[in-house]
């Protein structure tokens, strides 16, 4: 946090100001008997996928969107599809990003529900207001600065305070909606420490959080940008959603998948598993070998292609025992790779 103390006050000497980027409505989807999914109109860092599971006396939410705005958007589009009196008074939240949580703040008589572990990555990224000072304050013409405002100067956490879950838990929760259950499990660390599935069986569907990005042939998806690891868990929380039996799959970002789809996403996260041992072995270093696994071109639907430089340093501390790096530390090196490929 240090380091992010020095940025803000760096920050508070820089005047500029973010014009808000237009983000086109999204698409709120039923996909199964009284669930819904609200889905983003294009891809890119923070634009993730949630859910609303309806009931005749109440309703939950599964992720939210990243800021207010979006979050009243979604909160808006849940009101139509409400029976009347109802409210949205429970939030699931997958992870610990703020992508997934921040925009609880406009619901704020819910109950939100996360692991306990998810407690930790809460106090490890900035806040709401941490990261708006970043994005609106950064140097334009550095290679993070530059990056964090082209990708994240569309949002506006300025007023948002940050969110703290209300239950916590270790291991698996059962809910129900009505007369709907729904079942969340706790997995080891994959995207974050502290990601949940869940599971809802009467619909069949399964809302993953970010341990899966979706991708399609008519739909292509981004690169994921995993922070915990090992990819090994990764896979394993994949194989486990699939034991679910579930037909639905909600990633947390990107269109939604079939069995088929979790699949292939299983062989895209063992070949990036597989190329990053590789090269770990024959001694290079973690950034020379995202720069590597990015060159192969593999998987040149996917956008973001940058992102593996997280997916790779995370694997490369489970082989090293190396610490994490902070947030900052992390997204520039992401930012000077997106340089590099623009550049090249």
């Amino acid at each position: 946090m240090a380091e992010i103390a020095r940025v803000l006050l760096h920050c508070c000497h820089i005047i500029g100001i973010i014009a808000p980027m237009t983000i086109n409505r999204a698409n709120v989807s039923a996909i199964a008997e009284d669930l819904y999914v609200w889905l983003p109109p294009k891809r890119g860092w923070g634009l993730a996928n949630c859910g609303l599971l309806t009931g005749r006396r109440t309703a939950l939410w599964i992720d939210t969107p990243y800021d207010p705005s979006l979050a009243a958007e979604f909160l808006a589009e849940s009101r139509k599809r409400l029976a009347d009196g109802v409210t949205v008074d429970r939030i699931v939240v997958t992870h610990a990003n703020g992508d997934h949580l921040w925009g609880a703040g406009v619901l704020p008589d819910a109950e939100v529900i996360a692991t306990r572990e998810a407690l930790e990555h809460i106090h490890w990224e900035p806040t709401p207001q941490q990261t708006h000072a970043l994005v609106a304050g950064g140097d334009p013409d550095s290679p993070l600065g530059g990056y964090l405002r082209r990708h994240f100067g569309q949002f506006d956490w300025s007023q948002t305070d940050p969110v703290h879950p209300d239950t916590v838990f270790h291991g698996e929760l059962e809910l129900r909606v009505g007369e709907y259950p729904v079942q969340i499990t706790g997995l080891p660390a994959a995207h974050t420490g502290g990601d949940l599935i869940v599971h809802l069986p009467h619909q069949r569907a399964v809302f993953t959080g970010d341990v899966i990005f979706g991708s399609t042939a008519e739909q292509p998806g981004d690169h994921p940008s995993h922070w915990a690891g090992p990819l090994e868990n990764v896979v394993a929380a994949c194989e486990r959603i699939l034991a679910t039996g579930a037909e639905i799959v909600v990633p947390g970002h990107g269109p939604v998948l079939d069995r088929a789809g979790v699949r292939e996403h299983i062989a895209y996260l063992g070949y990036v598993r597989d190329r990053a041992h590789a090269l770990h072995a024959a001694g290079l270093p973690a950034l020379d070998a995202a720069r590597r696994i990015i060159a192969e071109g593999r998987y040149p639907e996917l956008g973001l292609p940058e992102r593996l430089v997280l997916t790779v340093a995370a694997e490369y501390r489970h082989l090293d025992g190396s610490e994490v790096p902070n947030v900052l530390e992390a997204m520039g090196q992401v930012a000077l790779v997106a340089r590099e490929l623009a550049e090249a």
